[in-house]
């Protein structure tokens, strides 16, 4: 019982979160470029993304490769 009363909350949880989870508003007004009283306002968001992302797919790399040398090792014995 305590189980399925568990797994309802956690259903209920999900499924109302995005109800009740608002994202932030957009830094120049929503879609108008020209909101901020000036002409260059960023379209786009603002937030560089580009070393993260090679950070994170050199780790997966690693990651990854590790694993296939581990499974090759145990493989061979």
């Amino acid at each position: 019982m305590k189980r399925n009363l568990k797994v309802l909350l956690i259903a209920a949880f999900l499924v109302t979160a995005p109800l009740l989870i608002l994202a932030q508003p957009h830094p120049n007004g929503g879609n108008n470029p020209n909101a901020g009283g000036t002409t260059n306002n960023p379209v786009g968001p603002s937030a560089p993304i580009g070393n993260g992302t090679i950070i994170l797919l050199v780790l997966a790399a690693a990651y990854g490769s590790r694993k296939v040398y581990e499974a090759r090792e145990t493989a061979g014995e």
